[in-house]
């Protein structure tokens, strides 16, 4: 899949899902997630910050696989803490799926994945 149509399909979807492996137990764990693409640029926001297994996953193996329909990539995952760098993944997430939803869902706002798509 060349980067337009991954980024048609990514355009296309209102979730990915993401699949990470275990810090202690060395499995894959998958779950769906809400995500904002910009560019090649792909954001991710963990419901509850840097609690969420799935981000503390990542913060051991820098790595991260996201699927969509046909669409199956790993990648590398760059954690954000940066206060300012979060609060505007928290804008953009708010933007794009309502400041209602964001607030409904998401109770933490320390942490951020950023990845780069192909």
């Amino acid at each position: 899949m060349d980067s337009s149509e991954v980024q048609k399909t990514l355009d296309a979807s209102e979730e990915l899902r993401i699949t990470v492996i275990g810090r202690k137990t060395r499995r894959e764990h998958s779950t769906p997630v809400w995500f904002v693409r910009e560019g090649k640029t792909l954001f991710l926001l963990p419901v509850r910050g840097s609690k969420n297994q799935w981000y503390k996953n990542v913060l051991k193996s820098n790595r991260i696989k996201i699927s969509s329909g046909k669409l199956s990539l790993d990648l590398s995952a760059r954690p954000i803490t940066e206060s300012k760098k979060v609060a505007s993944v928290v804008d953009r997430f708010r933007k794009k799926h309502g400041v209602a939803d964001v607030k409904k869902y998401y109770s933490a706002f320390d942490a951020a994945v950023e990845l780069t798509l192909p």
